[in-house]
């Protein structure tokens, strides 16, 4: 699936990154633990988050996330969209929970990692 294909799944608005929305994703994950995404995160992966600090665009680059999902109407400052601009990320913002959200994704056949934590 694309990130453009996600976009009326999510109902969701393009705030940067529009010229890279062919970009294919695999996996989602829904966190606002940046910790818990390092963990589990893996190749061609949607981060939804409701979470809008500069963190989340280091934390996107560092797993080479192409696209961050800003969930419950959050809209992320234009510093950090500076950021995402700059990195080649592809940021959206929808107003559904991340629980809806990841839900709709599943839902739409995108699913999240295999990987338990162990607990």
């Amino acid at each position: 699936m694309t990130i453009r294909e996600l976009i009326p799944i999510l109902d969701a608005k393009v705030l940067c990154g529009g010229e890279q929305i062919d970009q294919e994703v695999k996996t989602a994950c829904g966190s606002d633990l940046m910790s818990d995404v390092l963990a589990f995160v893996k190749d061609k992966t949607v981060l939804i988050t409701g979470l809008t600090n500069v963190h989340v665009m280091r934390t996107a680059e560092m797993l080479d996330i192409h696209c961050v999902v800003f969930a419950r109407g959050k809209i992320p400052s234009d510093e950090i969209l500076e950021e995402a601009n700059e990195l080649g990320i592809v940021v959206l913002a929808t107003s559904y929970t991340t629980y809806t959200a990841c839900g709709l994704m599943y839902e739409a056949g995108i699913r999240g990692t295999n990987e338990r934590s162990g607990v």
